[in-house]
């Protein structure tokens, strides 16, 4: 039985969903302590980081689109299995930077392989866990790439060097997927200042996760 939260954190390439995330953790860790568990995707343990490699290396461009998607869903499927799944069991809140909706914007939409095939995909990657929450943060493909050349020119991977349409459509697959799924996401207009961003996010957690704060000792 999942006693614990799963939030994932969901953007285009530059809508500053990271930055946002770690201040988010510098304000919750004191209030969840050990309760709370903080990790990425591709990632968030041995095996999924080494895939996660592979998968961003700018020197791997011969790699095939459904390869790419296969990676991601097969780095997700080991980061349930080893980190987040143990983290819900034990009543802990999880904060994932990206998760499904990544591959179907990405890899469905963006690389154009098709967002029903990708989602399927996952569904048997994840046997169907979904967080309970999603943070949507959305900022205009022009605006995020221009953010990308500027403050991140010394991690650029590869799929920030695609073209401005590929970018175009993962965003609106991302917009597309919160229209669809409005219980569970919720939409940030990550245009604006760091501090409102990092407000209007800890205000939507607050609000949904009151129970688990309250047993944490807030």
């Amino acid at each position: 039985m999942l006693t614990g939260k799963f939030i994932s954190f969901e953007g285009p390439d530059g809508a500053g969903k990271t930055t946002a995330l770690n201040s988010i953790v510098a304000d919750l860790t004191p209030q969840l302590n050990d309760n709370l568990v903080v990790t990425r995707e591709p990632g968030g343990n041995r095996i999924s980081e080494a895939i996660r490699d592979i998968i961003l290396d700018r020197k791997n461009t011969e790699m095939d689109d459904r390869t790419e998607a296969l990676l991601y869903a097969a780095a997700r499927r080991q980061h349930i299995v080893e980190t987040i799944m143990p983290a819900l069991k034990s009543g802990k809140m999880v904060l994932c930077d990206r998760y499904v909706d990544s591959s179907v914007a990405y890899q469905g939409a963006g690389r154009e392989i098709g967002v029903d095939e990708v989602y399927q995909m996952n569904l048997f990657a994840t046997a169907g866990l979904l967080p309970d929450l999603t943070i949507y943060f959305d900022v205009p493909s022009e605006i995020g790439l221009r953010r990308i050349m500027t403050h991140r020119t010394d991690e650029i991977n590869r799929l920030d060097v695609e073209q401005l349409s590929f970018h175009k459509r993962v965003r609106a697959s991302y917009l597309k997927i919160a229209e669809q799924n409005p219980q569970r996401i919720q939409v940030i207009d990550a245009t604006q200042s760091k501090a409102k961003v990092v407000s209007d996010v800890e205000k939507i957690i607050y609000q949904a996760n009151k129970g688990l704060f309250n047993k944490s000792g807030e």
